[in-house]
């Protein structure tokens, strides 16, 4: 039986090892994606808060002088108070202080950092492959099913030794061994985690309706809005959306907000205090002309399988518990790239072992 548990936690790393290094490598960076953003564009990105905030109409003022032929289309909120502001326009990203009104920077295409951050993305979900039969992310959902085969082989290959240190004295094999031992032991459960919760977010065509259906419960429809253009008649600023917004859904702190047109409402993206997402879970839309409430979902009172589903994903990314999930989230990642290493190192060390011996048999 051990000799089948040894085969097949063999096989199964030899085929998905590839796929699980990518997994690893652009975890460590997906982590922290944010911070790292903002420390590669610390100029840009940090501010120091003094006083009371601008509104959103002082700092379009201030926008406009700067730059007059740009038409906002939409802002990115800090909630964090040493965070600059977003605005978009048709032109540009224009970074701003919010207590200051100054123009921090701007930037017209994606730079470095920002196009590596999408390829890192790309990669994790679907190796950078982009094709209507989505081959890459079937790929790496079926590596994580590997890895749901790998885990549980491996702690029942752990059982018989035990293994928790490394031992004093060991040669080159019994390092690699111990090693690989003693960390899958430590991590095991850590690993399997965002593992499960991986391979149900790859499956999520069929996990998410199953969500639904195990907590009787259906997700929000989301109502056809058509916004019928007046003109003639003023629109609410988006300082009063956003007003709006917190009186819908108490406890919310909005971090973006659409700039209506004449025929568009204002979606508002929002997040509470627990959530701690960079995507935030809850929007609220808002009639431009009235002011009415045409949509509002928190993540507090969202349908119980959209708040499993949101929290598997939390989980998933470590943004669950916010900096220390993440910190245990890069230590995960990190762990993982040492288990392939070793892995990998224990198995060529094999090969050529048993080639060595083949050799010597023939002489």
């Amino acid at each position: 039986m051990r000799r089948f548990f040894f085969k097949l936690h063999l096989w199964s790393s030899i085929i998905a090892s590839p796929f699980i290094l990518v997994f690893a490598v652009t975890g460590c960076f997906m982590a922290f994606e944010p911070e790292l953003d903002h420390l590669l564009h610390a100029r840009l990105s940090y501010v120091e808060p003094k006083g009371k905030q601008l509104s959103l109409g002082a700092i379009s003022d201030a926008i406009h002088k700067a730059y007059p032929l740009d038409t906002i289309g939409s802002y990115d909120i800090a909630t964090s108070p040493g965070i600059s502001y977003k605005a978009y326009t048709n032109n540009q990203t224009i970074y701003i202080d919010q207590y200051s009104g100054k123009i921090l920077g701007t930037m017209t295409e994606p730079d470095f950092w920002e196009n590596t951050q999408n390829i890192i993305h790309q990669l994790h979900l679907r190796l950078a492959f982009h094709d209507k039969h989505n081959i890459g992310k079937s790929i790496m959902t079926w590596a994580g099913v590997c890895m749901l085969i790998i885990l549980p082989a491996g702690l029942v290959l752990w059982w018989k030794q035990k293994q928790l240190s490394i031992r004093s004295g060991s040669n080159s094999r019994q390092f690699w061994f111990d090693l690989h031992s003693m960390t899958g032991a430590f991590v095991f459960i850590f690993l399997l985690v965002p593992v499960v919760t991986g391979v149900i977010i790859g499956f999520e065509h069929q996990t998410v309706p199953l969500m639904y259906k195990l907590t009787s419960s259906r997700p929000t429809p989301m109502p056809d809005i058509k916004i019928i253009s007046q003109p003639g008649k003023k629109q609410i600023t988006p300082d009063s959306a956003l007003q709006a917004a917190r009186n819908a859904l108490p406890g919310v702190t909005p971090f973006n907000i659409n700039v209506a047109g004449p025929a568009d409402a204002y979606f508002i993206r929002c997040r509470y205090p627990e959530d701690l997402t960079p995507g935030g879970r809850s929007m609220v839309i808002i009639d431009p002309y009235t002011a009415k409430v045409l949509y509002a979902e928190g993540s507090r009172t969202a349908p119980a399988g959209t708040r499993l589903k949101v929290a598997t994903r939390a989980i998933h990314t470590g943004d669950i518990f916010g900096i220390p999930s993440k910190f245990f989230g890069l230590l995960v990642c990190l762990v993982l790239v040492v288990q392939i290493v070793s892995g990998l190192k224990m198995w060529l060390g094999r090969k050529l072992k048993k080639g060595a011996a083949s050799t010597k048999i023939r002489q």
